[in-house]
């Protein structure tokens, strides 16, 4: 696998490089974002990771640049100090695949790249999906909603994409966490914010949301237009 290590901590950006470049990981490093943007521009990476408080530009600026202008998808490892709710919904809605809170452990940072470059090249085509006003397209990753066209987080693709293949019944929130990452989340933060980014992106290109929230249990998505208030 090949990863671009995006840390202005030199202390930081030297133990991930020795140990991802042990494991047998070809490894590239950049201390600003600036740098790193380009690297990731103009490169092929298998995975990055990406310090959140960087020089010249932000983690989070970065990762939209790579998103919206570069339309790189190369899955994004978010590391920084920063553990409030709203900092991780501002990674993901930027672009950011998954997000690691410091200290963390170097098994760790490996093994969720690895999860990440493999779900990534394990998706095979399938035909285009269709619930009411909303398709998705697994091979293309495009959606729409009402007309409107969708750039979301993979996570929230793969979230959208297990609610609209069991439309119109209810998946909890296990069978949600493992569809997407593979096993059950220590907290029901992780999957309650990429659910916000999906409904809140939903809300915005349709007018409406039509997940429902089934309180201790997961989610529905509403089969038909799904104009209905969910909870």
């Amino acid at each position: 696998m090949r990863v671009l290590i995006i840390e202005d901590d030199p202390t930081i950006a030297a133990n991930l490089y020795d140990f991802l470049e042990t494991r047998g990981h070809t490894v590239d490093a950049a201390g600003d974002g600036v740098t790193g943007l380009h690297l990731a521009v103009t490169q092929p990476f298998d995975a990055i990771v990406l310090d959140l408080g960087l020089p010249g530009m932000d983690g989070n600026t970065l990762c939209r640049k790579l998103r919206e202008e570069a339309r790189v998808d190369t899955p994004v490892l978010m590391l920084t100090a920063r553990d409030t709710l709203d900092d991780k919904l501002a990674g993901f809605e930027h672009g950011a695949d998954d997000y690691l809170v410091k200290p963390f452990a170097l098994r760790e940072v490996e093994a969720r790249l690895l999860a990440l470059h493999k779900r990534r090249t394990g998706r095979t085509t399938a035909r285009a999906l269709q619930v009411g006003d909303l398709t998705l397209d697994p091979g293309t990753l495009a959606i729409q909603f009402s007309g409107t066209q969708i750039r979301l987080p993979r996570k929230c693709i793969q979230l959208l994409e297990t609610l609209m293949t069991h439309a119109g019944n209810v998946v909890s929130r296990a069978e949600l966490e493992n569809s997407v990452w593979g096993e059950a989340q220590e907290t029901s933060d992780t999957l309650r914010s990429h659910m916000h980014v999906l409904r809140r992106a939903l809300r915005t290109a349709g007018g409406y949301d039509p997940i429902e929230t089934i309180h201790a249990i997961g989610y529905r998505l509403l089969a038909g237009d799904g104009r209905r208030s969910s909870r």
